[in-house]
């Protein structure tokens, strides 16, 4: 490997034969990318609004769908070696393409941005009250920010790197404080709950947690030397890593008796272990939400450099956390997911079903101007996204599976298979005369 292919990411071409990967080094960034501290969030909010064994099978159930969802688009990225934009590029075209590489570059920095100020805030808790040091949070959304951004500047083989060292650290500290729980603690005969969740919208929140990062799954999976380990990293990297986290906190949280995991790591005499566990779980995760994002940019500026491009959107990102204008993006990325959810569905129904497009991949032709059919599956899946995603993002005038962001997914994939086939068809029909004739 020459100096000029390391820095390579291969933004707006297929991953060379002699990079792909075994499945290990996949799994390891989505197991990675799991481990954060939203699911830890969302870990004692279930605690505190179910029964212990139902929240913990909620998690299970929704983590393993989620992985199903996962795999299937991963294949797509598997089998073409492709970014989800480039895979984009040909099912809605080059223009088509253009909007969904703005939409998920502009979400995921958002997102970015959120991150770094929630571990920021964090940061500020644990190190205030366990060794009495003020560390402005502006400063340390700027430090934060600049950490996470690092590995995303030098692309996938950087977050390799980082996941395979970091995640049986933090799986390790994670076990060992649950560990420390289980023999200090003993489980609340009486435990409170508010009866908050149902089974079937705790699954929905357990699903919901990552169904954008669904539609980018080829991001990860197109480094897959094939696509049986696309399937085993995605899948038990998705299941594992999604579920891993949040049934750590349900159980924290329901020994401990309380839903902040910085607190209970100082209640149990854990502050340096806690602070690593908050540095390297936010920067594993949103390292990849700088990568995917500058993917995404880099379809809609050719001209500069991804290397580059990273830094710059890095930069804005951190200092959009600084400034505090994180706290505003959280309405916004909830009407992004209204537009990307479908997109997923359109595509791995273009892989799998409609095929027309990916042929011309194949066959090495160049992508369509614009791809009406997919625009129109688009739409019809972002009107159905928004019908059915609750107040005030959405209307709420009705339900399909309660999970909007999945409704959207499986819309956009039925209409584009509907729409696709009446084209096949169409197109057929000359063909079909001009043989009779001959």
């Amino acid at each position: 490997m020459d100096e000029g292919e390391k820095v390579l990411d291969y933004e707006r071409e297929a991953v060379p034969v002699h990079l792909r990967k075994s499945w290990f080094s996949m799994f390891s960034v989505l197991v990675a990318i799991g481990v954060d501290l939203a699911s830890v969030l969302l870990g004692a909010e279930l605690a505190n609004g179910m029964a212990l064994n139902q929240a913990i099978l909620s998690v299970c159930v929704g983590s393993f769908l989620l992985a199903i969802l996962c795999s299937i688009c991963a294949i797509v990225g598997a089998s073409t070696n492709l970014s989800t934009s480039m895979i984009t590029k040909y099912v809605f075209g080059k223009y088509g393409a253009l909007a969904f590489s703005l939409v998920i570059g502009i979400s995921l920095l958002g997102w970015f941005g959120v991150q770094v100020g929630f571990f920021a805030e964090n940061a500020h808790t644990i190190l205030l009250e366990s060794f009495d040091l003020s560390i402005n949070v502006k400063v340390l959304s700027f430090i934060g920010g600049i950490l996470m951004m690092t590995t995303a500047v030098y692309g996938f083989r950087a977050i390799e790197k980082l996941s395979v060292w970091s995640v049986p650290l933090l799986l390790g500290i994670m076990l060992i404080t649950l560990f420390l729980t289980l023999k200090d603690y003993s489980f609340p005969v009486e435990i409170q709950n508010t009866g908050a969740f149902t089974f079937g919208s705790a699954v929905s929140l357990v699903i919901s947690i990552f169904i954008v990062g669904v539609t980018i799954s080829p991001d990860i999976s197109r480094w897959a030397k094939s696509k049986k380990d696309a399937i085993i990293s995605t899948f038990f990297g998705i299941f594992l890593g999604n579920s891993f986290m949040i049934i750590i906190a349900i159980l924290l949280t329901s020994y401990i008796g309380t839903d902040d995991m910085m607190r209970i790591f100082i209640i149990l005499g854990m502050a340096i272990p806690g602070i690593l566990v908050l540095t390297l779980a936010q920067w594993t995760t949103n390292t990849t939400n700088l990568y995917s994002s500058s993917l995404g940019f880099s379809i809609v500026f050719p001209k500069i450099s991804k290397k580059l491009l990273t830094i710059i959107l890095g930069l804005i990102a951190t200092s959009l956390a600084v400034l505090g204008i994180f706290e505003q993006f959280i309405s916004f990325l909830n009407i992004l997911a209204v537009v990307l959810a479908p997109i997923g569905g359109i595509y791995v129904s273009e892989f799998y079903t409609v095929k027309t497009e990916f042929k011309r991949y194949e066959n090495q032709q160049e992508a369509q101007p614009i791809v009406a059919r997919s625009i129109i599956a688009w739409i019809i899946g972002m009107v159905v996204t928004y019908l059915t995603t609750a107040q005030p993002t959405g209307l709420a005038l009705f339900s399909l599976t309660t999970v909007p962001p999945l409704d959207g997914f499986l819309i956009g994939f039925v209409v584009q298979t509907i729409l696709g086939k009446l084209s096949n068809q169409k197109d057929s029909i000359p063909q079909l005369n001009i043989d009779k004739q001959i």
